[in-house]
């Protein structure tokens, strides 16, 4: 009578048979052995049947520029996801150094495009992360004041602000109508209104200026590299820009530059009544996704659809935005005057598909 038996010899198992002569004795002389084999089986078929001294899987390789751009691409004109309602549009993604992809997005075929990069447009509320920079490189290193903090992250109760007027200064808007009444219930408390950064200006001395000075004011801090003009002189929502221009801002956050592009995320408060009603009071984003609010931008933390980006869209659909690794950034351009289709959350669906595209290298 013979058994097989497993043993390890040259780098692999090798099964061999042994005769058992006295079953008493062999079974005490091989127990050893059959302890083994029945370990070496087990390994064998957890390794789903490999050779167990085989080298590991490869890692998949990395994917390249290439595919990145042709699944971004494709994502921004597919005719079957968020992109598609919100074209006409221009989107751009870069990285510190350079844009690495972009397109014009039309609603049909032919014709001259309708948004490119150089196209100017009211850029709303994108307007709130250019100030917010202004002021974080004009306090240089000591950094922003804890003043400075709570009107940049809407907690300062200045939260009665309507409109400006586009010949007014910036005192003269702050001092129209209910624009500079102070709220104390709201002191402290997350409420999304252009009343902080237009009060805020107005202490840092930039009252007596019109929009052209204005624009000239808050260059003189970004560089004036950066195309940026004035409507009306409101911080919060008043200025022209372009993709290319903006782009170029979000290049210095990233690179460096600019001072806030170290600080972004930082003293984030919960931006929604829904989620921490005792923190926040007003939020133009959905009751369906959570999101903070940082230092004039917000922080895209919502935990089933949010990817931690940084971002400041606005109003007419303007969205730049920052990934969460600040290592790439992104801009979806377009104008729609269609509010209640609400534009800015249109713009943040479609372009959240393109940064996932790109990061994943497969289109959504």
């Amino acid at each position: 009578m013979s058994r097989q038996i497993a043993t390890w010899a040259g780098g692999r198992w090798k099964i061999c048979s042994r005769a058992m002569n006295s079953p008493n004795i062999e079974r005490h002389r091989f127990g050893w052995l059959e302890s083994v084999c029945a370990v070496a089986t087990s390994l064998l078929l957890t390794a789903c049947g490999g050779d167990s001294g085989a080298p590991p899987a490869p890692t998949p390789p990395s994917l390249t520029e290439s595919q990145r751009i042709a699944a971004a691409t494709a994502t921004a004109q597919s005719a079957t996801n968020a992109c598609n309602p919100i074209r006409p549009f221009y989107w751009e993604i870069g990285d510190r150094t350079a844009a690495l992809a972009s397109g014009s997005v039309e609603l049909g075929a032919g014709g001259a495009p309708t948004y490119t990069a150089a196209t100017s447009m009211n850029i709303a509320s994108a307007s709130k992360w250019l100030y917010a920079a202004y002021v974080v490189q004009r306090r240089g290193a000591a950094g922003p004041t804890a003043e400075d903090v709570k009107f940049l992250s809407f907690r300062s109760g200045y939260t009665n602000f309507n409109l400006c007027l586009s010949g007014q200064t910036v005192d003269g808007c702050l001092a129209t109508g209910s624009n500079g009444t102070y709220t104390s219930a709201n002191d402290g408390l997350f409420f999304y209104d252009g009343g902080h950064m237009q009060k805020h200006a107005s202490l840092l001395g930039l009252g007596p200026l019109v929009n052209a000075a204005l624009a000239a004011e808050i260059r003189s801090q970004l560089g004036t590299d950066v195309g940026l003009s004035y409507s009306q002189p409101q911080l919060a929502g008043g200025g022209i820009s372009t993709a290319a221009d903006y782009a170029r801002f979000l290049r210095k956050l990233l690179d460096g530059t600019l001072r806030l592009g170290a600080q972004l995320g930082r003293d984030a408060v919960c931006a929604s009544p829904t989620a921490c009603p005792s923190q926040a009071v007003s939020t133009p984003i959905p009751s369906t996704e959570r999101w903070d609010y940082s230092i004039g931008h917000w922080v895209e933390t919502d935990p089933g659809v949010g990817d931690g980006a940084f971002s400041s869209p606005g109003a007419f659909g303007f969205y730049p935005w920052i990934d969460v690794n600040r290592s790439l950034y992104g801009v979806v351009a377009r104008e729609s005057f269609l509010l209640s289709a609400m534009p800015s959350y249109q713009s943040v669906q479609c372009g959240r598909l393109i940064r996932q595209a790109w990061v994943s290298g497969v289109a959504r």
